[in-house]
């Protein structure tokens, strides 16, 4: 089992930052696949951006070149680092851990979610 508990939502005004932090317990995090995900009202969850277990990186194109995402295995920590915010970035914000064993069994943990608001 992992739990995932994410963190650093708030309202921001347009332009403004947020760093969002999700912190994990349980199973050894570094060789789980990390990532974000959001979901806005009305809409379905979606893919923000991602790092796997040997620290490749995959993003959203919507959200290239303003989030970075990072990881801290030491401190089993993943961050998300949102710059440039845009009003259409507003949604509950998820960690999620994910991997596949050598039996292809799926392992996949959600947090609770944190809400992030752009707005003015």
């Amino acid at each position: 089992q992992v739990q995932l508990v994410e963190s650093g939502g708030g309202l921001v005004q347009p332009g403004g930052s947020l760093r969002l932090s999700c912190a994990a317990s349980g199973r050894i995090f570094s060789i789980y696949n990390m990532g974000w995900y959001r979901q806005a009202p009305g809409k379905t969850r979606e893919f923000v951006a991602g790092i796997n277990s040997g620290g490749r990186l995959n993003y959203a194109d919507s959200v290239k070149g303003r989030f970075t995402i990072s990881r801290d295995n030491a401190q089993s920590t993943l961050t998300l680092q949102m710059d440039s915010l845009k009003p259409e970035d507003t949604a509950v914000y998820y960690c999620n851990a994910r991997r596949t064993d050598s039996s292809f069994r799926l392992y996949n943990y959600w947090g609770q979610g944190t809400q992030v608001t752009v707005s003015s």
